[in-house]
């Protein structure tokens, strides 16, 4: 069940950075064919393999060429928000919808099996929001902080993009990253939840 939400959350993550480049005038995304909602042009296996059994996980990364934006920094770090804030806001909607639905469809097996999904895809998709905030490359995090740092720096951490997916990896099979990356992820769900107890009627 979790495979549907996972590729939805992460098509929607990667379209949301190419879209963000695009109107700071990158057309590399779209030239390459990365606008796109057809999951399978955003696909990265192992990403989704992280995605579904740890709730957090990538995608294949969109192109992008900051030396296309005015202000290369900080285009740099408008397109990788936007990936993670496009997760937060498609937990936001389907937790509202979650409990919107909730009084109509819990009493059928079709009906539950459609909130489990939208539940599901809530968490997934603020598990991938919070996952790529963590400012470590490759992630987004840290191309939004590294806005902070002098350019001498900010190209020396993008150039070890590639290692920081080892280190990710081995923070995440150890635990060291992974239990409390969970509890966080708990706890922020928690809260949101008060939207579908809104939109349900309860509050």
């Amino acid at each position: 069940m979790a495979a549907l939400p996972s590729l939805f959350c992460i098509t929607f993550h990667e379209t949301a950075h190419g879209m963000a480049a695009l109107m700071l005038g990158d057309e590399t995304a779209r030239r390459q064919g990365r606008l796109s909602l057809n999951p399978v042009k955003h696909l990265d296996v192992m990403g989704l393999v992280m995605l579904l059994v740890f709730h957090f996980g990538w995608a294949k990364p969109v192109p992008v060429n900051p030396l296309a934006f005015k202000k290369p920094k900080l285009g740099m770090a408008i397109t990788a928000f936007a990936g993670p804030f496009c997760n937060f806001i498609i937990t936001v909607v389907f937790l509202f919808f979650y409990g919107l639905f909730f009084k109509s469809l819990i009493g059928s097996f079709p009906g539950t099996l459609l909130l489990e999904l939208m539940e599901m895809t809530a968490v997934i998709s603020l598990g991938l929001c919070i996952f790529n905030l963590i400012p470590l490359p490759p992630l987004d995090g840290s191309k939004i902080f590294a806005i902070l740092l002098p350019n001498r720096l900010y190209y020396r951490l993008m150039r070890y993009e590639r290692y920081g997916m080892i280190l990710l990896l081995v923070l995440v099979w150890t635990g060291i990253l992974g239990r409390p990356f969970g509890r966080l992820v708990n706890t922020v769900f928690n809260s949101l939840m008060a939207i579908a107890r809104f939109s349900s009627g309860l509050v």
